[in-house]
């Protein structure tokens, strides 16, 4: 989980919340006006002493670009069709909490680090937009956001930081849960993480386009 935490701040503008309309377009173009308003955010110095507005703020870019019901649905993989609607429902919030809990906190980390963008690609309804974020030591992180176009908009579903998908990373663990103990056992962790405190800081993450 090494590399999700030198990556976060980036992909918290998203992987936050449900997906709001947006006007359909180049799925770099909007990739990279969120990823923007998102460094517009943590450098205005009105809000550097207001983390919770800040959050909010952050919060609210997130929700113009992920279609979190469906990274939600693709989270928990061949357990979803069973849920009752309001299960499906429950799951969505808890998972929701589980990205603000764990990456949140690394939002006020940022310190200017860049993102380079090298295009996308589309096939139908589907995108990928890759690029690669630039450490402070001048090394480059692989990042791919996978993109659908949903009811006119382009949508991110996942986020595959070197290789390794968001989406497939958290099925595995819920998954084993599910199989091992219960999917009432998984609510109930996720429930419990409710409770815990904000995941401590981590190494800085990146957020500016170049």
């Amino acid at each position: 989980m090494r590399t999700y935490t030198v990556v976060i701040s980036s992909l918290l503008a998203l992987t936050l919340a449900t997906a709001v309309p947006v006007t359909a377009g180049e799925p770099t173009d909007q990739i990279r006006q969120r990823v923007d308003e998102v460094v517009r955010v943590l450098e205005d110095p009105a809000l550097l002493s207001k983390p919770v507005e800040r959050h909010a703020a952050v919060r609210k870019i997130a929700e113009e670009i992920f279609d979190y019901p469906d990274t939600a649905r693709r989270a928990l993989g061949p357990h979803w069709n069973p849920r009752t609607p309001q299960e499906k429902q429950e799951f969505i919030r808890l998972f929701a909490e589980l990205l603000d809990r764990a990456y949140i906190g690394k939002i006020e980390l940022y310190q200017g680090e860049k993102v380079r963008y090298g295009g996308d690609s589309i096939n139908g309804d589907d995108a990928i937009v890759k690029t690669r974020i630039v450490t402070k030591k001048g090394s480059e992180v692989p990042v791919d956001y996978r993109l659908h176009l949903k009811d006119g908009r382009w949508l991110v579903y996942d986020v595959v930081i070197e290789g390794v998908s968001l989406v497939s990373n958290y099925r595995t663990q819920f998954n084993k849960i599910v199989q091992t103990e219960s999917y009432q056992a998984l609510v109930q962790k996720l429930k419990a993480k409710e409770s815990e405190p904000a995941a401590s800081p981590g190494p800085r993450a990146p957020a500016r386009a170049r």
